[in-house]
């Protein structure tokens, strides 16, 4: 009877109180990824907040890797921490911005800021829980974030507003560069008159 007792318990599946290791992980990740991205918005260092940025996204992509969607945990790191990210450090040094506490990043709506985030996180997760509901994944078939089946879903039935979001950033690539060389009215004038005075002065 005993023998029997504990062969049903070894094989019985593993639930909420009993955690394999990849639970365990995933919990600990989560919370790491946490503290960092509370650190990113309540830094007053805006490089420490960019490098907080990069710790909250890379435990992000750990995440994926441990629900074996590898295909996306690739994407998180490539896009979001190799390109993103390297373009607000690359903004932050152009602009010449303080390496120490930023007098810019202290500001009186703390608390209006706060409650707004708890409502929006609020709302998210009502949205995410409410629309997966009903829904469940076949464990016995491929892992649903592979490449081959975030491919097929992305390029059979996401194809057109795939194509949309890339004419908008593509326009969006456009219009900041014409922004960028276009130079003002007002300081063209000025400018061409400093540079005619030393002349003038030279030929008298």
């Amino acid at each position: 009877m005993s023998a029997t007792l504990a062969q049903a318990a070894l094989t019985a599946p593993q639930g909420f109180l009993s955690p394999n290791g990849v639970e365990i992980a995933f919990l600990l990740v989560g919370i790491a990824t946490l503290g960092a991205a509370v650190m990113t918005v309540t830094t007053r260092q805006l490089v420490h907040a960019a490098l907080w940025l990069v710790v909250a996204l890379g435990g992000l992509a750990v995440e994926y890797l441990l629900l074996t969607a590898e295909f996306i945990a690739w994407v998180q790191v490539l896009i979001y921490v190799g390109s993103i990210v390297v373009l607000l450090l690359f903004g932050l040094m152009l602009t010449k911005a303080p390496i120490g506490r930023s007098p810019d990043a202290d500001s009186g709506n703390r608390w209006v800021a706060l409650a707004v985030a708890v409502a929006a996180a609020g709302t998210l997760v009502w949205v995410v829980v409410d629309a997966f509901r009903t829904s469940w994944i076949d464990l016995d078939g491929p892992a649903q974030g592979s490449t081959k089946v975030s491919g097929e879903i992305l390029f059979r039935h996401w194809v057109l507003p795939f194509e949309a979001l890339s004419v908008l950033l593509l326009a969006a690539l456009v219009g900041a560069i014409v922004l960028s060389r276009k130079s003002a009215p007002d300081d063209a004038p000025g400018e061409a008159s400093a540079a005619a005075a030393p002349r003038e002065t030279e030929s008298r």
